[in-house]
């Protein structure tokens, strides 16, 4: 909290009545101050370098050094009947020790130079796995399609009570509130998006096991937005709310982008805001991927996806598929010659995101199924998985859309799984010849520094404590730190009195990071 000390000046109150405004708007999130004006409260939350907050300066030749996921294998294709080469929008999560997907299955196809998706009616669909690697899709039994339910359909869209459920853009998720009652462990938001109910929102729905749904209110609970993407909610396990992230098309040109309100209930949704990025330029977001990281729940972590629109060219011909991209072209000219890539973006906040312009996950290397429309969407969201590397740490697991529109295989498309080291987004990165860090000044509770750090044989960390001003702290200076080296998520500090530094919690301090040939991805006290 702020200084009870008059500050003496009209411009250091208006300051302080600034920095009380926005604590209150983090729902009394300790994140912001101390005791002192500018201190931060870092407590034992992991901080990632994912975005400024902690850093002060950077020296030498270090920089922030935004990280890429890797591909690895095509987890699931979807080239049933009742599925199709639009089958898109996934919700994966970890439930126990079984791994679960939930997607939107429907076909694009061209007629006659038109677009069309009315194959068949949109479906939610079900897949599982024991390690997030390998998946599965069970018979559920549970909807008709073509005379059997020989399928892992878990829902079609169509008439239910006076709503039409449009499972053209679903999400699906298990409720972590600790109070969630037992026939709603499991919750969705799904679009209403009829001439029939002409309702155009967001219907909540809930079930005890995740097959069985049932609508928790009987009309839609969110209304001011477009809807036409994967819109979600979730429960905020940092400020124990729910929180949801939704599509409204901004200004007169209709920019797609992003809304958001939180709740108590999943049912009344209040203090409704638009999304802001600081300096960044405006930018058309297909999707948000908005969640708490676990590691770290103080942060959202979003994927957006980027759109990009290209004209006809020499280079958009040499691009893969182009037969296919004519093809896409006649029902209209984007559909064959626009690009989609995912971003990266974080919030403490939950309106205000840090965004990297940088693409996070890129096309790729040019091959059948990418560089088009529709690719690289990242399902929601992340998860952890065993690495392949017998005795490596876990990872995390991020799975993307690739093929869409049938671009590998006509009627099918396919998820890829990419991998990228836990906290692993971006790092304070240093030569061979040598950078420093020096945080902003922060209070701490812990007895120990653990880093999540990477570096050569050759290269080293080392970490000096510093007091409010920058003056190093006896016992902790940089010479009586011992140099880390290697290649570990979480490995404790050492100074020659040892890794302790309880003594130091509550006060106020910096940290000084000196580095040579290294990554340095997030530290915690612990």
């Amino acid at each position: 909290m702020m200084s009870k000390k008059s500050k003496g000046t009209i411009g250091k109150r208006k300051r302080r009545l600034t920095l009380l405004m926005l604590i209150i708007a983090m729902g009394g999130c300790a994140a912001v101050a101390d005791d002192k004006e500018g201190v931060l409260q870092i407590r034992s939350d992991r901080q990632l370098f994912i975005d400024d907050y902690l850093i002060n300066k950077l020296t030498g030749g270090a920089n922030k050094l935004l990280h890429h996921p890797r591909p690895m294998e095509v987890a699931i294709t979807h080239e049933e009947p009742w599925e199709g080469s639009g089958s898109s929008f996934h919700s994966v999560f970890k439930d126990g020790d079984k791994y679960k997907m939930y997607y939107s299955a429907w076909d694009f196809t061209i007629v006659e130079g038109k677009v069309t998706d009315d194959s068949h009616p949109y479906k939610l669909c079900y897949a599982e796995s024991d390690d997030g690697i390998h998946w599965t899709k069970p018979n559920l039994g549970l909807v008709e399609f073509n005379g059997s339910k020989n399928n892992n359909i878990v829902m079609i869209s169509g008439k239910l009570g006076d709503v039409y459920p449009d499972l053209g853009h679903p999400v699906v998720f298990k409720d972590s509130n600790p109070n969630v009652t037992p026939d709603a462990k499991y919750k969705a938001i799904i679009r209403d998006w009829s001439v029939e109910s002409g309702l155009k929102g967001l219907l909540a729905f809930k079930s005890p096991d995740g097959f069985k749904w049932t609508l928790m209110h009987p009309e839609s609970v969110i209304t001011d937005g477009a809807f036409d993407s994967q819109n979600l909610a979730f429960w905020d396990d940092a400020r124990n709310e729910y929180r949801a992230y939704w599509r409204y098309m901004a200004g007169k040109e209709a920019i797609r982008s992003i809304r958001t309100a939180r709740s108590d209930d999943f049912i009344n949704w209040t203090d409704q805001a638009d999304l802001q990025y600081g300096d960044a330029p405006q930018i058309q977001l297909y999707t948000n991927v908005i969640k708490n990281y676990h590691r770290a729940p103080q942060l959202l972590i979003g994927f957006p996806v980027r759109y990009v629109h290209r004209e006809w060219s020499a280079n958009m011909e040499a691009l893969p598929d182009v037969e296919n991209r004519r093809l896409r072209a006649t029902g209209e000219t984007r559909f064959g010659t626009a690009l989609t890539e995912s971003l990266i973006m974080v919030s403490r906040d939950r309106v205000n995101f840090h965004r990297l312009e940088e693409a996070f996950l890129r096309p790729g290397i040019e091959r059948t199924g990418t560089w088009h429309y529709g690719q690289q969407y990242i399902a929601w969201s992340m998860v952890e998985t065993q690495s392949a590397l017998e005795g490596a740490p876990n990872e995390l697991s991020l799975y993307a859309v690739e093929g869409f529109w049938g671009t590998i295989k006509k009627g099918m498309d396919a998820l890829r799984r990419y991998t990228i080291r836990l906290d692993g987004f971006a790092s304070i990165n240093a030569p061979m010849t040598g950078g420093e860090l020096v945080t902003k000044p922060f209070t701490f509770q812990g007895g120990e520094l653990e880093l999540n750090f990477a570096t050569s044989a050759a290269g080293e960390i080392r970490v000096e404590i510093q007091d409010e001003n920058g003056r190093p702290i006896p016992g902790y200076d940089l010479n009586a730190c011992e140099p880390l080296f290697g290649d570990t998520v979480g490995r404790k500090v050492h100074w020659k009195s040892g890794s302790d530094v309880s003594a130091l919690q509550g006060k106020t301090v910096r940290l000084r990071f000196a580095m040579k040939d290294a990554d340095l991805y997030a530290l915690k006290f612990q």
